[in-house]
């Protein structure tokens, strides 16, 4: 049998890739350190290949790496990998997300604790030769209120040990459950709430567009008055580094703890510097052991992926290939919208899912659409770290449940996909179908039936039907310089309710948004954006 030849570029530990070394199927080759123009040189002779952090894995190399099959980041994140060149070039990403939950855990609280008793100005003090006992009155966690925005693995470790001080936990995440966080003894809250109510808050999120600066200005408005410690042991860029020195100059944070910044190395010389900051370059994954449990996981990956053809951690999703028949590919753009359109609809994310696919399509193996569905409702809150091989991994991780549905025959339709987004005060029902000639066709919101094809702008009015309601939507968005592409009125019954659906050339803005609101008989206002 051919060996696959693998290589190591990183310092990866010995004992964790002892599995794919001992492996009769695998030839492995440790070549630390190279130059870009060094593993072009070589990686045409390897399968696969396994980094670290500080190898940069670019497009040119992917280019010249004609065996290539998979790239093996021994962590989690893959800043150093063009995971776009790896998916066009047919090569699988993949890493370890769960090597180094103890240890990102375990650092948060050496964080916490090094800021509250300021034990590294006292360090440099005391080595420096300067006994200065009554500089450095520090604080207990006993009887404070921790804040944990993200309530994932890292986020309930950090919620467990911090018990065992005596905290009270407080926590922000919306696919946190009201059960879960009784039964674990966490007050849910939402961030503003998180903000007011915390003496010490720690952050556990991927950063997406709607964690990015999650903790800034208006955040630190809204903090104790008596002050604030914060720490963050998760990605630079979910505090805003410019609000937090200000917030630290004026008092409003009494301590930073951070140990992943914006730009690593950090740029910001000022936050660094600071009295009242704490900073680690970047070591929340950096224990022996920690090391060699991801270093046992992508070794595993490779073994797994290239004997039996196996991939649990993929970060990349595979390009649609032949396995997914004609008769499918119609359908990947229906659910890629139903899933970004669904999760829009909703105030808080779903606890159920149920997904039905009647007609000629419930003879197909639909997997796939699933996945993609869920991929697309996952993405606000997850960002690019939830794809089409992780997204059910991800649901189940937070409690939410789905039901898939198959049916041979379609009342009305040749084919009819239809979900349910399920939470304790909301539930939201979409249907949609292709129809020749017409092509991609959303056919129901809730119990109201329409017909029209999923643009980019959407605004959806929840309202009482009356005379002259139409008007002045219309009027308004004008005014606005909101350009109406499209219209589509859906109602119940005479002058009850009612829905009415604008296809726009634009963005509505805020302000419009909440004008729109102070029109008599509105009752919901949902802008959609779809990608």
């Amino acid at each position: 049998m051919t060996k696959h030849n693998v290589i190591v570029l990183d310092p990866v530990s010995q004992d964790g890739i002892q599995a794919l070394i001992d492996n009769d199927n695998f030839r492995v080759t440790r070549q630390e350190g190279l130059s870009e123009a060094q593993i072009i040189d070589i990686i045409h002779d390897f399968d696969a290949a396994i980094v670290r952090s500080q190898t940069k894995i670019t497009e040119r190399i992917i280019q010249h790496a004609k065996k290539l099959k998979m790239i093996a980041r021994a962590g989690v994140g893959v800043d150093n990998i063009d995971i776009d060149a790896a998916t066009k070039h047919g090569v699988i990403v993949v890493n370890a997300p769960e090597g180094n939950t103890i240890s990102a855990t375990e650092h948060t609280l050496a964080m916490m604790l090094s800021m509250a008793r300021d034990i590294p100005e006292a360090y440099k003090e005391l080595t420096d030769g300067t006994w200065n006992r009554g500089a450095h009155k520090g604080v207990e966690l006993y009887g404070k209120t921790l804040g944990i925005i993200g309530a994932g693995k890292i986020g309930f470790g950090v919620a467990r040990r911090a018990k065992s001080f005596g905290m009270k936990i407080a926590a922000f995440d919306p696919y946190l459950s009201d059960e879960k966080a009784r039964d674990n003894e966490i007050l849910k809250m939402e961030v503003d709430e998180l903000a007011a109510a915390a003496d010490f808050i720690t952050v556990h999120t991927p950063l997406t567009p709607q964690t990015k600066g999650i903790v800034g200005a208006d955040f630190f408005s809204k903090c104790k008055k008596s002050g604030v410690y914060l720490i963050n042991v998760a990605r630079g860029g979910i505090i805003d580094e410019d609000d937090l020195l200000e917030a630290l100059d004026a008092g409003i944070v009494k301590g930073a703890a951070l140990d992943v910044f914006v730009t690593e190395p950090p740029e910001n010389t000022a936050l660094l510097t600071h009295r009242r900051t704490v900073v680690t370059p970047h070591l929340g994954a950096s224990t022996a052991e920690a090391q060699e449990k991801v270093a046992v996981s992508v070794s595993k990956e490779i073994i797994e992926y290239f004997e039996d053809d196996k991939i649990t951690h993929a970060v990349n999703a595979p390009r649609v290939s032949s396995s997914v028949t004609e008769e499918l590919k119609p359908y990947m753009s229906i659910v890629k919208h139903l899933g970004q359109f669904g999760i829009q609809l909703l105030d808080n994310p779903p606890q159920e899912i149920k997904i039905k696919y009647h007609g000629d399509i419930a003879v197909d193996d639909t997997s796939i659409l699933t996945r993609t569905f869920v991929t697309n409702m996952l993405k606000p809150h997850f960002g690019d770290e939830v794809n089409i091989i992780n997204a059910l991994y991800y649901l189940n991780e937070r409690d939410v449940t789905y039901k898939v549905e198959k049916k041979a025959k379609a009342d009305g339709y040749t084919n009819y996909l239809e979900v349910e987004l399920i939470n304790d005060n909301e539930h939201v029902t979409l249907g949609a179908s292709t129809i020749p000639g017409y092509g991609e066709r959303l056919v129901k919101i809730n119990e109201y039936p329409i017909d029209f094809k999923p643009e980019e702008n959407i605004l959806i009015i929840e309202h009482t039907d009356r005379p002259g309601i139409i008007g002045e939507l219309g009027a308004l968005l004008g005014e606005d310089s909101v350009n109406i592409a499209s219209m589509q009125l859906a109602r119940l019954s005479k002058e009850g309710d009612a829905m009415v659906l604008f296809i726009l050339d634009n963005q509505v803005l805020e302000a419009t948004y909440e004008k729109i609101k102070e029109i008599p008989n509105i009752h919901k206002v949902h802008t959609i954006k779809l990608g």
